[in-house]
């Protein structure tokens, strides 16, 4: 059910339309400023052909493109003029928006960009701020997100939450934006073909796992070098493909989304309700169920100690393969920090 491609909404649903746009090669300011306008434009078009459209999501790159040039003349910042103009075509047309920038790192002059996800309400105003947490190496050079994954409240009270790219290839990624309590799970990409069977798996298997819905789509077209594969993809609760995509730059997949579908097979359900029986092992024989940890990678993250039976053997451990400089800077953790 997905009203019929997002053309209807009925009472208690929202529209997702999910824009496929074209890959671009972004070199200068003026290749950023005509990328953002592009942007612009389809949030414009996308709400002409689905005029019941709730929230408009562009894929990961949208405005950067897939060069992972880190130009300070081409990075932005939340007060610059890309978010500026981005903000004022959402409150333009009515609608949210998710886009993409790569973003000035406050951390030091030295420090490498982030790789942020922004949503925007229908008011023009930011609702959501996200950096990605786990940058696609050794391919992106992106300082790896360091305040957490948020959930927050978007069209009609859906709570909803961001994910970039290879974020959703880790389980971890979606389980914690369900435990948050994510009723929609966004994910935007650059994506190019040959990571189209896993992008499949992984949107499905994300959705069905947590009793979510997600909402995915990658760039798509060449911009000469590359070539992102777009497959925007709308799956339900119970793994169900419910609308995709196909690689045409440009084309908008809508979907309507009924939430109470999620709200009530994580309330009702007994069988595969796993978010619940995550930490309620085996609640049939013991009361309440066993609520330990007993997976040895979780608790050997929490200490620091985290490595992996094969850790020694592992040959790519830094960017250099894609002529990255070998990495210098520490981490800042920013989650728990006022």
């Amino acid at each position: 059910m997905s009203g019929l491609g997002g053309l209807n909404k009925t009472s208690g649903g929202i529209v997702i339309a999910a824009v496929q746009s074209q890959l671009f090669h972004v070199a200068t300011p003026l290749d950023l400023s005509k990328a953002t306008e592009h942007i612009c434009s389809l949030v414009r078009q996308a709400k002409r052909a689905y005029p019941f459209t709730d929230l408009i999501l562009f894929p990961e790159y949208c405005i950067h493109g897939l060069s992972m040039s880190m130009s300070a003349s081409i990075m932005c910042t939340l007060s610059g003029p890309e978010v500026a103009a981005l903000k004022k075509v959402c409150k333009e047309e009515k609608v949210w928006g998710v886009f993409s920038i790569m973003e000035v790192n406050s951390i030091s002059p030295d420090a490498n960009p982030w790789n942020t996800g922004i949503t925007i309400n229908a008011d023009g105003e930011i609702a959501n701020y996200y950096r990605k947490m786990h940058p696609w190496v050794p391919v992106e050079p992106w300082y790896p997100g360091n305040q957490g994954i948020s959930v927050f409240e978007g069209p009609g009270g859906v709570k909803m939450s961001l994910i970039i790219c290879h974020d959703g290839m880790f389980p971890e990624m979606a389980r914690e934006a369900a435990y948050k309590g994510a009723e929609v799970l966004l994910r935007t990409a650059g994506y190019t073909s040959p990571i189209r069977q896993s992008w499949e798996l992984t949107n499905r298997s994300n959705a069905f796992t947590n009793l979510m819905f997600t909402a995915s789509v990658a760039l798509a077209g060449s911009d000469g070098t590359f070539r992102s594969m777009g497959e925007a993809m709308f799956v339900g609760p119970e793994g169900d493909i419910l609308e995709r995509g196909d690689g045409t730059p440009d084309n908008i997949i809508a979907c309507e989304l009924r939430v109470e579908e999620v709200r009530r097979k994580r309330k009702e359900w007994g069988v595969e309700n796993n978010l619940f029986q995550f930490g309620h092992r085996g609640y049939v024989a013991v009361n309440g169920g066993a609520g330990d940890c007993p997976y040895t990678y979780m608790r050997d993250l929490m200490h620091g100690k985290y490595k992996q039976a094969e850790d020694e053997e592992v040959v790519v451990r830094d960017g250099t393969s894609c002529s990255f400089e070998k990495a210098t800077a520490d981490y800042v953790d920013e989650i728990f920090e006022g």
